[in-house]
């Protein structure tokens, strides 16, 4: 037995978690390891399958139930159906079983139809062919059977079927480009570079001969982390490692784009790729109006659960009687005697929480889904909300927040691609102290023969001269951009220098600007040839430089390097990156020239980054080079490793200079802003850039005003003064004027108040919720928030993405609990986007990172007004109505039939008939509710967009208030009274009629039944301001169904019912004229107190939005006038 496969053997089982669990080995073409360097150890992966539908045809029945009844509402609608089916109740299982039955049905179809089309889109993807290697042979076969370890060829616009390293490609250099559109929605092509051991072999043989094992970290989503090595089996005793990154990883979903073919072993598949990863879904965000809903539902539990007990006890108070529990008629017999009491206590106790169920609107929940689902259509198709330049329109991820738009208190923004184009425009640079900017105008004219340079200052010397050169090859050469031919891309724009057609693209905006402006400055950057970056000077020669090492950028450093080598030898380490990361690592330079400079761009918004330089002797890059590869192959912590690294080698660096880039703000963003505030939302800008050019920009978009005075808690105060002090002098500062820490944080715009906006930079909020040293950070937390309550605007800049995430955390779950709305554009926006309430990406330039991860996304920045103002104002008008009109019309239907036990000895008699108990909610009254609930508009369109302020009104809930929930009770209460008192007085004395015949209670139920259908149904009618010919037909063509309906089920013998006990009673009612009159008059009586209401408030309290009603209804009243008096003026003057 070969000893050293058993040791290998033992130490992998014995390994320890951090070997063993945290990452897998994969055998590159299921080829086992030569013998004597490891045990080969076949594991199990799962298949390329993908499946992303929740149910199964074996598991759909019993799956979608348990997860329906987890829901409050219809479990206790099932418990109330089986206790009918248990004891005797008054009432039939079919009254409760057959409306949970509907709203299960319903449910289960629309989440089943969903489930389908998730099943044959599954389908689709795991059917695909795909090609791969066995025994030196391309074999066909269906994606969903590839396996780890399978050698894959794709060829180009094909999709990768799994997560693949690239081995080869027909490009000599190893090369290929990836777009990943489909998943980060990033439109431009990435470059991937193959292993470099294996990118000679370009042949199916070549790629079947390949002997080597690849370690890498198990499956996680990061799209953008991939930590792994290779070990390439030779003739030589020892394997050679490679490492392997993000770079040599090709994502399932992403497309293959101008390589004819590549090759790939594949890693990851089915379930465990970062693409399936990435299918998990969010944490669910629920409403305000949902948890009102479940509040009030709790309350009306506790009503019947009352209700029941109250007619529990006075049954057995009205039976204490002997004459009364036992009359002569109804004797009992000998085991009902005995029955115990208690028993019989809780039975009745049961019955009478069955037949007082009703008062819950089981109904609610489904016709709510069905408002929200179908209300989310508006938004997309709104027209105004399509933007042409992009040819996109908004989305809805999800449908459950729609009435959260119309309560937003907080709006959290990004900056760069949210408020601004991100569409990069280079405007100068400085070196040594020296302006330089791009096509510069005289007198209207560009100067001739000049290379587009100016020189500001003064002319450079001659060492000044090779720093400025210097600094035009550093721009050259340290990026990412990839260069297109015009064969390959549409659009292409002319080099003005070389004469050469090309385009540059880049995931990021600024280095496409950056190698723009300083082709316009003479330097033009060629290509990447074979690890070589090529160059053409001003002197229109090519200039080579070997790329040796790519430091690449961060969110954390906030800085890039590259390592090349030029034709005569020399090493460079050329790196760029913000101010604030570069000055610190500079020793040699003109600083503060530059320092000046710098911050004159950023006050004028401009987007600055400084850029320095060393020199490498070859024994300093040998220690680089093993530093950086011992960080690149460690499995283990290699971020953390890597920037160590990075630490290490970008340091003592020679200041060349520094770029300015203009970043225009978007179009309407400093309207929107503005309209934002007037509806009394708070806008803070979360953002990562400096200080000056963040405060520039907020001037630009009015987020700041003229009058406004800034605060600023940063850093470099912080330095001057304790942090405890600078809080509490800028707490007296916000406090001078308001007196107190009472200003109202919804106030928003205020005229007689001071206007203060607050600046605090990242490392500032890190000292504020750092926990101080008795373990507490509360006291200087709710001290920051009480200075943010009294300032109009907040900036947070240097902010890194946790930070943002923190900032809006802070202030959801301060002591007010307001609403809070992050929107942004690219992935370090994403962790605020999940935080706050309602999450809306935008879909930029930098990827759709955000617009995935959220729960809407818009084109653009400008769309948020109308999606709030308008579409955010109706959804909640909207849902409002529905929730506690359904709650009303419950109180209107149930309580007679509590009034009518106290008229029938608490014998469980029921008021109405079986039908009209099961058809309430589900038929006479739902449509019309539901109509109203996805066209109602109190006010137009434009009324909105013109008058901000009217989103007030709707703030903090208003319309779900106490106040209002218990004025809807009181006057469902009222209504019942009238129905039930008004139909007994009124035909006390009266219950013989023409013909002799009696009145009995079915008729009574009947009539109370009548009345309360057409009083409910028509004071959805008063409330309906917006009126087209489907509420007509819904709400009149409900009251019409009623009527039929009676007809035809007390017209009929129906020969499936044992019992006939409505037969005629409806017919026999109308039959009656003082049936007729009661009718009119009880559902007068019913309405009148609030109409009454609504006139007294509209007159005495009025509300901006009944102002706004009433002018309207003047203009529209005016014009008809005033173009009958035109008309006669000019039949006159003919």
């Amino acid at each position: 037995m070969d000893c050293s496969r058993a040791r290998a053997l033992v130490r992998r089982f014995c390994a320890g978690e951090e070997d063993w669990v945290d990452s897998r080995t994969i055998y590159v073409g299921h080829k086992e390891p030569p013998p004597g360097a490891e045990a080969y150890i076949p594991q199990r992966y799962p298949d390329n399958r993908i499946v992303s539908s929740k149910y199964t045809f074996w598991n759909f029945i019993p799956k979608n139930l348990f997860e329906q009844f987890r829901r409050i509402a219809n479990f206790y609608f099932l418990i109330i159906f089986l206790v009918q089916l248990i004891i005797d109740t008054p009432t039939s299982p079919v009254t409760s079983g057959l409306p949970l039955f509907f709203v299960i049905t319903v449910t289960a179809i629309k989440q089943g139809y969903e489930d389908w089309l998730r099943h044959k889109a599954d389908n689709a993807m795991n059917q695909c062919p795909v090609h791969f290697i066995q025994h030196g042979k391309l074999v066909r076969k269906q994606s969903r059977k590839l396996r780890v370890g399978d050698i894959v060829m794709v060829k180009e616009n094909e999709t990768f079927p799994c997560d693949l390293i690239f081995l080869s490609s027909n490009r000599g250099d190893g090369t290929c480009h990836v777009t990943t559109a489909s998943l980060d929605g990033e439109s431009s092509h990435k470059t991937h570079y193959a292993i470099q051991d294996t990118k000679g072999f370009h042949t199916e043989e070549d790629i079947d001969a390949l002997h080597a094992t690849i370690e890498c970290e198990q499956p996680q989503p990061d799209l953008y982390k991939f930590v792994g090595r290779i070990n390439v089996y030779s003739n030589l005793s020892d394997p050679v490692v490679r490492p392997l990154g993000s770079e040599n990883l090709l994502l399932r979903g992403a497309t293959l784009k101008n390589t004819e073919r590549i090759f790939g072993v594949a890693i990851y598949t089915g379930m465990e790729t970062k693409m399936a990863l990435n299918y998990q879904s969010k944490s669910q965000k629920r409403s305000a109006v949902e948890k009102s809903m479940n509040v009030f539902l709790v309350v009306y539990l506790c009503i019947l659960i009352s209700k029941a007990l109250v007619n529990t006890v006075l049954k057995y108070v009205w039976q204490s009687e002997p004459f009364r529990d036992e009359p002569w008629y109804n004797q009992k017999t000998e085991s009902e005697r005995q029955r115990n009491l208690f028993l019989r206590a809780f039975t009745d106790f049961l019955a009478f929480m069955v037949l007082f169920n009703y008062i819950i609107p089981v109904s609610m929940y489904v016709t709510v889904e069905m408002q929200k689902f179908l209300g989310s259509y508006f938004i997309t198709w709104d027209e105004d909300m399509f933007d042409e330049e992009t040819g996109e329109g908004p989305l809805v991820n999800t449908s459950d927040l729609n009435e959260e738009l119309g309560q937003v208190e907080y709006i959290f923004t990004d900056k760069t691609g949210t408020l601004t184009e991100n569409n990069m425009a280079f405007k100068e640079c400085c070196i040594e102290g020296h302006v330089y900017v791009p096509h510069v105008i005289c007198n209207g004219q560009v100067l001739p023969d000049s290379s587009g340079i100016d020189m500001i200052d003064s002319s450079p010397g001659v060492s000044s001269r090779e720093r400025e050169e210097l600094f035009f090859r550093a721009l050259c050469l340290c990026h990412t951009v990839q260069v297109k031919d015009e064969d390959h891309v549409d659009g292409p724009r002319k080099s003005p220098d070389s004469g050469k057609s090309c385009i540059y693209i880049s995931s990021s905006p600024d280095e496409v600007a950056l190698v723009e402006g300083v082709q316009r400055l003479g330097f033009t950057y060629l290509r990447l040839k074979d690890s070589y970056m090529e160059i053409l000077n001003r002197n229109g020669d090519i200039e080579r430089f070997e790329l040796l090492e790519v430091l690449s950028f961060d969110s954390v450093r906030r800085r890039m390097s590259v390592i090349v080598r030029s034709t005569a030898g020399e090493i460079y380490l050329f790196c760029k990156g913000a101010d604030s990361s570069i000055f610190p690592r500079v020793i040699e330079g003109k600083v503060d020239q530059i320092r000046s400079r710098v911050e004159r761009n950023a006050v004028e918004g401009l987007r600055t980054l400084c850029v320095a330089y060393k020199r490498l002797i070859p024994e300093e890059y040998e220690g680089v080079c093993g530093l950086l590869q011992a960080a690149k192959v460690a499995l283990q912590d290699r971020e953390k490793k890597l920037a160590e690294a990075y630490e290490q080698i970008e340091k003592d660096l020679i200041l060349l200079g520094a770029t300015a880039v203009e970043d225009r703000l978007q179009e309407k963003a400093a309207d929107t802003i503005e309209a934002l505030q007037k509806a009394g939302i708070k806008v803070w800008v979360l953002t990562g850039d400096k200080m000056e050019t963040a405060a520039a920009t907020c001037y630009a978009c009015r987020l700041f005003r003229r009058g406004t005075q800034l605060l600023e808690l940063t850093t470099k105060r912080i330095e001057e003064q304790s942090l405890h002090d600078v809080l509490f002098e800028l707490s007296k500062t916000v406090l001078r004027c308001s007196g107190s820490l009472t200003r109202d944080h919804f106030s928003g715009l205020s005229t007689d108040m001071h206007d203060y906006g607050l600046i605090i930079d990242g490392a500032a909020l890190s000292l504020i919720m750092k926990p101080r040293e008795d373990g507490s950070s509360a006291n200087y937390r709710e001290l920051f928030l009480d200075i943010c309550r009294n300032c109009s605007a907040v900036l947070c800049c240097r902010m890194a993405p946790l930070q943002k995430a923190q900032i809006v955390k802070l202030i959801k779950f301060s002591k007010e609990h307001p609403i809070t709305l992050a929107i942004g554009d690219g992935a370090n926006d994403v962790s605020m986007i999940l935080e706050a309430h309602v999450g809306i990406g935008v879909i930029g330039k930098e990827g759709r990172q955000a617009a995935r991860n959220s729960d809407y996304a818009i084109p653009k920045f400008k769309h948020l007004k109308k999606m709030l103002l308008v579409h955010g104002h109706f959804y909640y008008i909207r849902i409002s109505e529905l929730v506690q009109y359904f709650f009303y019309k419950n109180v209107c239907f149930i309580f007679p039939q509590f009034l009518y036990q106290f008229f029938c000895g608490f014998s469980q008699q029921t008021l109405y008939d079986t039908a009209y108990l099961t058809l309430y909610n589900i038929s006479f009254t739902s449509l019309p509710i539901l109509l109203y609930s996805l066209m109602e508009q109190h006010v137009g369109v434009d009324v909105l967009k013109r008058d901000p302020s009217l989103y007030r009104d709707i703030a903090k809930n208003a319309l779900l208030r106490w106040r209002v929930f218990i004025y809807w009770t009181f006057l469902g209460v009222f209504d019942a009274l009238v129905f039930f008192f008004g139909a007994y007085f009124m035909f006390e004395n009266t219950t013989v009629t023409s013909n002799g015949q009696m009145f009995g209670n079915w008729t009574f139920g009947t009539l109370v039944f009548t009345v309360m259908v057409f009083t409910v149904t028509l004071k959805l009618a008063l409330d309906t301001h917006y009126w087209t010919w489907i509420n007509h037909f819904v709400i009149w063509g409900s009251l019409l169904f009623y009527v039929v309906f009676s007809l035809l089920w007390g017209g009929i013998i129906w020969p499936f019912l044992s019992y006939q006990r409505m037969y005629y009673v409806f017919i026999h009612m109308l039959s009656c004229g003082p049936a007729w009159l009661g009718i009119l008059l009880l559902i007068t009586v019913s309405l009148l107190p609030d109409i009454l209401k609504k006139v007294l408030c509209r007159q005495l309290w009025p509300t901006a939005t009944e102002r706004t009603q009433a002018r309207n209804q003047c203009l529209s009243v005016e014009q008809p006038t005033v173009f009958m008096l035109s008309q006669t003026s000019s039949g006159l003057s003919f």
